[in-house]
């Protein structure tokens, strides 16, 4: 809208004025709304931290500040662009090919991606029955009161900013399961599992219970003592059976540097 109205777009009683012109009862604002371009997905030599990969999937470390898929915030350079031109068409939603499940966008960390269509259903189901073990690191605000314990609250959106979630009667349910792995000066490191995978839900559950992940600009505050690019969560270990071979797969990924600085520095 900022665009149209600089661009004279936007007519006010018939006439272009500036954003800053107030208004009044009974005033006439005329514009035309631009469609959106459509999104797509085209392929960008983008590097990856691969992990493992064999003909079937792929398990790759995205680095905080990396959108996952492509949406109208962030039409290329995100994960999805990089898998793309690195293995070429992948099966599932156009927008999302590939992926089993999601990394917010400052969250970093260990992804499966699935090359084949039988490959992203047997993990798809496997997903669904809790059958993929996942296990963050993150470093909160505070020291809670128990050294380990269980977040539950159904999430949805918050109808106050349609960008972020809410604990709601109405949402579906999660629950997060917490321990403390190491108290720092004021903050504490905790690893985290999921028994649901709702988008934000670490974060959701942890602002509620309390101790908001350090530096969340969405549902805490960002910290300027520490140069983080959002809030300190990390996807560190990740596994499941191998839906061809039945195999075992166990991998574990080191926070980012960024991470690691910030934890050093609340340890001082």
């Amino acid at each position: 809208m900022a665009a149209a109205i600089e661009s004279g777009d936007v007519l006010l009683n018939g006439v272009p004025e500036k954003a800053s012109t107030p208004v009044a009862e009974g005033d006439v604002i005329d514009f035309a709304l631009t469609p959106r371009a459509p999104l797509e997905v085209r392929a960008q030599p983008i590097p990856l931290q691969i992990v493992y990969e064999d003909g079937d999937l792929l398990v790759v470390d995205k680095p905080a500040g990396m959108v996952t898929h492509p949406a109208h915030g962030a039409r290329d350079g995100t994960l999805v662009n990089a898998l793309v031109a690195h293995a070429g068409a992948l099966p599932g939603d156009q927008l999302r090919p590939g992926l089993v499940h999601r990394l917010d966008r400052d969250t970093s960390g260990l992804l499966v991606v699935a090359k084949n269509e039988a490959t992203l259903g047997a993990l798809g189901k496997a997903m669904m029955r809790r059958f993929i073990d996942r296990e963050y690191l993150g470093v909160v605000v505070g020291i809670p009161d128990r050294a380990e314990g269980t977040i539950e609250g159904a999430i949805g959106r918050d109808p106050n900013n349609r960008l972020r979630y809410a604990i709601r009667a109405d949402g579906r349910p999660a629950v997060t399961h917490y321990a403390v792995r190491e108290t720092l000066r004021n903050a504490s490191e905790l690893t985290f599992r999921l028994e649901t995978g709702r988008t934000h839900q670490i974060r959701v559950h942890l602002a509620a219970f309390g101790h908001a992940i350090l530096n969340d600009p969405l549902y805490g505050r960002r910290d300027r003592r520490v140069e983080l690019p959002g809030q300190a969560l990390h996807a560190w270990r990740l596994r499941f059976r191998h839906p061809a071979t039945r195999k075992e797969l166990a991998f574990e990924a080191a926070p980012p540097p960024a991470y690691e600085r910030a934890r050093e520095m609340l340890r001082g």
